[in-house]
C-alpha cells in the first residue's frame, strides 16, 4: 500500500489530469492551434508533452527506488539526457494524433506511473535526486519528496502556459482559483528567464 505522502501525490495528479482533459476538451480546433508566446509550441502541443513525460518520470522513479538517484541525468544508454530534446521529439511525433489518441496514450502512460509511485517508500521520497536541468534551469540535486509535491501540478503549470494564446480563457470560473499554486507561480516565474543554451 502506498503511503500517507505518496497517496496524496496520486490524488492530486489524478485530479489535476481530469481538470486538464476536460480543459484541453473545451477547445476548439482553433484554439488548439494556436502558437504559445515566447515557445514554439502550439496550445496543443503541450497535451502530448503531459501524455509523455510520464515514461520518462517512470524511468527516474525507478532508478531511485532501485538506488540509482541520477538515472534522470543520463539517457538509459548512458548520454547525458536532453529533456528539451526530448519533449520536442515526442511532440512532433503526436502532431498528427487526435485528442482521443493523446489521451489515451496519457491515461496508459499515468497508469503505469501510479504503479511506480505506489512502490516508492518514505525513505525513497526522503531522498536527494539528481534533476538534468533544461534549457531554462541548470542541474541540481532536489529533495524528491519536494520535486514531487511541485510536480504534482504540471498539468497545471501548463494549463498556465496555454493561457498566453487563450487570453479569453483566463477569466473563466474558477481558472485563476485553480492556477493560484505556488508551485505553478514559480515554474512560471522561472521559465520566463533568459535560455540557458
Amino acid at each position: 500500500m502506498a503511503t500517507e505522502r505518496i497517496q496524496k501525490i496520486i490524488s492530486t495528479i489524478k485530479h489535476e489530469r481530469q481538470r486538464f482533459e476536460a480543459f484541453c476538451r473545451s477547445l476548439s480546433e482553433e484554439e488548439l492551434a494556436r502558437p504559445v508566446p515566447d515557445s514554439t509550441w502550439t496550445v496543443r502541443d503541450f497535451i502530448p508533452h503531459l501524455g509523455t513525460l510520464d515514461t520518462e518520470t517512470i524511468r527516474w522513479l525507478e532508478g531511485v527506488a532501485s538506488g540509482v538517484p541520477d538515472t534522470a541525468v543520463r539517457d538509459a544508454d548512458g548520454r547525458p539526457f536532453d529533456l528539451d530534446g526530448w519533449n520536442d521529439r515526442t511532440v512532433a511525433e503526436r502532431r498528427g494524433w487526435t485528442l482521443d489518441q493523446i489521451f489515451g496514450e496519457a491515461a496508459a502512460n499515468r497508469e503505469k506511473l501510479i504503479e511506480t509511485l505506489e512502490k516508492l517508500t518514505d525513505e525513497h521520497t526522503d531522498s536527494v535526486t539528481r534533476f538534468a536541468g533544461d534549457n531554462k534551469r541548470p542541474p541540481a540535486d532536489v529533495p524528491l519528496k519536494l520535486f514531487l509535491a511541485g510536480w504534482a501540478y504540471h498539468d497545471a503549470i501548463h494549463v498556465a502556459d496555454m493561457l498566453k494564446a487563450l487570453p479569453e480563457r483566463a477569466g473563466e470560473p474558477g481558472m485563476q482559483a485553480w492556477l493560484d499554486h505556488p508551485a505553478v507561480a514559480w515554474y512560471q516565474q522561472t521559465m520566463a528567464a533568459p535560455a540557458r543554451r
